[in-house]
């Protein structure tokens, strides 16, 4: 219709630049398909620019501190702010931040890796040597075998072992809650279940996860379990345990962790099947998935900080789990 009318007023006399001055035939010839991208490209910029700030501020705990930060945070994910404790840990919980800041690791990892070994009877030196820090997961089949937590720890155990006050039960140490989400820590899954019963047959899926920060029960708990044999003459575990405990069906979703070591994990009761996943830069050079149960008296050693891990309890038993960081 442009054209049309353009050719019309040509043969009418008027001249081309008298043409271009009218607003109207600016705006027609202006590309439409440019605009667009212009107005793309500004929205984008500004997008990062606002993550970019964010980023600063936290990195700076400036102008905004890292406290209103979390608060923020929380208050998005409906949280009560009333029932938390400030924690220099917090967003630890946001596990989805994780990967998309993760560093980026070198694929030799996992390069050779076909399986998740399961080994007995393995000697400290064979297990530095091939195992212990070169991110290949290993299943050692007797590594708690001897250990008296595997006919003591359960639901009854670890509700008792707290005195009143402990920094556990005050949710002073992380917790994590898998698919439960009105849970705020440890005490609340002691107080709303009466038994390991009730626990397995409550109407929530329960997965939980908590560093036992307390010194008084850290010592009740060592005396049912050593370091396991197998780990090196100079190595140290961390001071803290962690303790994993749900019933059948239920486990963690697939994520990587950020704590700096690898880790073991001894399997007391119930068994529990892991899922591994190599990171997305090495989809090509390594095996796209890995999958192994766990069974009780067996420890499971894995560098969570590269391989993407998930885990899923089977069988009837609730699983309980005990394990610490190494060095």
């Amino acid at each position: 219709m442009f054209k049309e009318i353009h050719k019309k007023a040509l043969s009418m006399g008027i001249q081309q630049h008298q043409l271009s001055r009218l607003q109207f035939t600016q705006r027609v010839r202006q590309p439409r398909p440019r605009r667009l991208l212009l107005s793309c490209l500004y929205d984008c910029l500004m997008v990062v620019a606002v993550l970019a700030a964010c980023l600063l501020s936290w990195q700076l705990d400036w102008p905004v501190s890292r406290r209103h930060w979390t608060h923020a945070i929380m208050l998005m994910q409906g949280q009560d702010l009333s029932q938390s404790t400030w924690h220099p840990c917090l967003l630890t919980k946001t596990r989805p931040t994780v990967p998309i800041f993760r560093p980026v690791v070198q694929c030799d990892f996992c390069q050779n890796v076909s399986q998740i070994v399961r080994l007995p009877h393995i000697s400290a030196a064979e297990f530095e040597d091939k195992y212990a820090y070169s991110g290949h997961p290993l299943i050692v089949s007797d590594g708690a075998a001897n250990w008296s937590a595997v006919d003591v720890f359960s639901f009854e155990f670890f509700r008792d072992i707290y005195e009143p006050g402990s920094p556990v039960l005050e949710s002073n140490c992380q917790f994590f809650a898998y698919g439960f989400s009105h849970v705020r820590g440890v005490n609340d899954v002691f107080t709303f279940y009466e038994s390991g019963q009730h626990f397995q047959n409550g109407s929530q899926p329960v997965y939980i996860g908590w560093e036992n920060c307390d010194i008084a029960a850290a010592t009740k708990l060592r005396s049912h379990y050593s370091r396991p044999y197998f780990l090196p003459p100079l190595s140290q575990s961390s001071l803290s345990d962690w303790i994993f405990m749900g019933i059948p069906g239920y486990g963690a979703s697939l994520h990587i962790d950020n704590v700096g070591l690898p880790s073991w994990q001894a399997q007391i009761s119930g068994h529990k099947q892991w899922t591994l996943e190599s990171p997305t830069e090495c989809i090509l050079q390594c095996p796209a998935r890995l999958t192994a149960t766990v069974h009780p008296g067996e420890i499971i050693v894995l560098d969570t900080n590269r391989w993407f891990h998930s885990t899923l309890i089977v069988g009837e038993e609730i699983s309980i789990t005990i394990g610490a960081e190494y060095d």
